[in-house]
């Protein structure tokens, strides 16, 4: 059976999601594809900064989002040999930009997302398995023997994305570090100050932070010589790993770790994009194009991930709106308008992304290193530069839906 549709999305993912409500909020139709049977959240939480905030506002679902995560004051980085405080970033310090950042639940940004979206947007159980071309159009052939024609096609796929891999991009690499993630609600409240609580030493990265008054995330990063598959099947000896690693942290801290339930943690080998796949990669090609992880995977070490997913969405669905936004004339014309769109999109997101790699690989190499020399920058002067470019990073505004 072949259907036809104007956008096909596949992914429904931060960047998928956000990339089809933009285009819904400019009258745009487009269909998700999602492999899975339902919506797939893991995770538990994301930083949501600055940035990606303006984002959320140019697809307008910032007020609940708001009304239910604790703004955050600033990131307190702890030394985990000392005990001592190496370095402050505080979100509205005098003289600067005042940011905003909170620790949103993935469940309910995703949620959230979905509800603003039109019943049938999604297509579940929908695993695409080759991609060919029927002149200007992409032919999509899915796992249960159906095709779609599609007049765009949009990777928003993963990091194991089958439309990067149509595009020419490798598969992203194993940085060597693993990450663990872990939630806790606390009833009768958590007693959190709201603010980024990070520890770092001796090849070990973590963090606990306030989402609201009742639930906390945590995360560490780390290298390991257990496989994937062994901490998978022993997540009590990943916990005690964590726990063993906090060294002079404080024991209320220490607690949250010990407070989590083994199924409320999830484990992950960390995987980016090299930074020159970026730059000369192919981002778009004729009417195609990735977003989010099936772009640019990066590890978390800046907590921008999920922020960039965002940014993606806003800009591609106002390049789609603008090659779009003329309904009439022959389809070889429509045809090169969409190119030329996409071609927009992936200029304006190249060296962003390419900043998104580099800086977070670099952050997460210094910051994890057993280096007596880095250990030594890291904590003296590396710090502040690093808290300087993050918030950097953090200033950059994808803008409206639309430029008129």
């Amino acid at each position: 059976m072949e259907l036809a549709e104007d956008i096909v999305i596949v992914g429904a993912g931060i960047a998928g999601l956000t990339t089809a409500l933009g285009l819904h909020r400019l009258g745009i139709r487009s269909l998700v594809l999602e492999s899975h049977d339902s919506l797939r959240i893991t995770g538990f939480a994301l930083a949501i900064w600055t940035n990606a905030w303006k984002a959320l506002d140019a697809v307008g679902i910032t007020e609940s989002l708001r009304r239910q995560h604790t703004r955050l004051l600033e990131v307190t980085t702890t030394s985990t040999i000392s005990g001592l405080t190496a370095a402050d970033i505080i979100f509205s310090a005098a003289g600067t930009q005042d940011h905003e950042v909170r620790c949103v639940q993935r469940k309910i940004l995703m949620e959230t997302l979905v509800k603003e979206l039109p019943s049938g947007t999604i297509k579940f159980s929908s695993k695409v398995v080759s991609i060919e071309e029927s002149g200007s159009l992409k032919l999509i052939h899915l796992s249960d023997g159906s095709i779609l024609k599609a007049k765009v096609l949009v990777g928003c796929d993963g990091v194991n994305s089958v439309v990067a891999k149509w595009l020419g991009f490798k598969t992203p690499a194993f940085v060597g570090r693993f990450a663990v993630r872990g939630s806790v609600h606390y009833e009768n409240g958590h007693g959190f100050e709201p603010k980024l609580f990070q520890f770092i030493g001796e090849g070990f990265r973590s963090g606990i932070v306030a989402c609201d008054d009742k639930s906390l995330y945590w995360f560490a990063t780390f290298s390991t010589s257990m496989s994937s598959q062994e901490m998978e099947e022993n997540p009590a000896e990943v916990k005690q790993f964590v726990l063993s690693k906090l060294g002079k942290v404080a024991d209320n801290f220490k607690a949250v770790i010990r407070d989590t339930e083994l199924e409320n943690l999830s484990l992950a080998p960390l995987r980016f994009r090299h930074p020159w796949d970026i730059l000369w990669g192919s981002i778009s090609k004729s009417n195609v194009c990735v977003a989010g992880d099936a772009f640019h995977p990066m590890t978390p070490d800046i907590g921008q991930g999920g922020c960039a997913a965002l940014e993606d969405g806003v800009i591609l669905a106002r390049c789609l709106g603008e090659a779009l936004r003329e309904k009439q004339g022959i389809r070889s014309e429509e045809y090169k308008r969409i190119e030329m769109g996409l071609k927009n999109y992936a200029k304006e997101r190249r060296w962003r992304a390419f900043e998104f790699i580099s800086t977070a690989y670099m952050v997460g190499y210094i910051q994890t290193s057993n280096s007596k020399i880095l250990s030594f920058l890291r904590n003296k002067v590396l710090g502040g530069v690093f808290a300087k470019q993050q918030l950097k990073i953090a200033s950059f505004d994808c803008g409206k839906l639309t430029t008129s």
